[in-house]
């Protein structure tokens, strides 16, 4: 049995759940988002517009694997149309700075040219200060995606840990070179 399949989701007052063929409608504040379900594998209830349960039709070793994934997916669909997610980025370094232009995202990382990133549709942006990015959206595959690609543009470097990180990202410092 799944231990997360078996939750059963609880639906906030201002997002409205609708199931229309094998496809899940969940419509709230930050947006609407539609989630596909295989419906030949799984039973999805939605109670008075409360809960959602989901339960596999028979129980077997492919039903247990995809019963807690498909699930949380329901889950972060909810969660991310009421209240949304966001995380947090800091760019550690000299001279290190990074400013909005537009659906961009203009960063200077210490390489010779300044490094204009595309923000994606359903995603917002805002620099706090000139090192801090919050990256927020109602989508959380998405919102990973987008950090994961800034990241990626500067990943932290072992020995000063200069680099974009996330807040509270733990990095493994090395000493340097002894005489």
């Amino acid at each position: 049995m799944s231990k997360i399949g078996k939750i059963n989701i609880s639906i906030p007052d201002k997002v409205k759940v609708a199931l229309n063929g094998s496809i899940l409608n969940v419509d709230g504040p930050m947006g609407k988002k539609s989630l596909n379900i295989d419906l030949n594998i799984f039973d999805l209830k939605i109670n008075d517009g409360k809960e959602i349960s989901l339960k596999p039709k028979k129980i077997d070793q492919d039903t247990k694997r995809l019963w807690g994934m498909n699930r949380s997916l329901v889950n972060n669909a909810i969660i991310g149309i009421s209240k949304g997610f966001e995380k947090t980025l800091e760019l550690v370094g000299v001279g290190y700075r990074a400013t909005l232009k537009g659906k961009q995202l203009n960063m200077q990382l210490g390489f010779s040219h300044d490094i204009n990133f595309d923000i994606p549709e359903g995603i917002k942006v805002t620099v706090e200060k000139q090192t801090t990015l919050k990256i927020s959206g109602y989508d959380k595959q998405l919102v990973g995606e987008v950090v994961s690609k800034i990241k990626s543009i500067r990943p932290p470097e072992p020995y000063k840990g200069k680099g974009i990180r996330e807040k509270d990202q733990y990095i493994l410092r090395k000493e340097g070179k002894k005489k």
